[in-house]
């Protein structure tokens, strides 16, 4: 299995600043990282990230921003 191969299953994935990332599911997901219940294609996987991660500062930056 790679990150190429079209049978390849993937998992969204968020961090603690919600900066989102894909991982297959055949991989234990790395420390820091959680999983959004988003699996399926690399396709699938990207398009819910385009629909769901519409400001691409981190968490941090934002809250500072906002000044709060």
């Amino acid at each position: 299995m790679s990150f190429d191969s079209e049978s390849t299953v993937f998992q969204v994935v968020i961090n603690h600043e919600e900066q989102y990332s894909i991982w297959p599911d055949y991989k234990p997901v790395p420390e820091g990282w959680k999983t959004v219940g988003v699996q399926g294609d690399k396709a699938t996987c990207l398009e819910h990230i385009r629909e769901a991660w519409t400001d691409m500062r981190p968490k941090s930056l934002r809250e500072a921003m906002a000044g709060g």
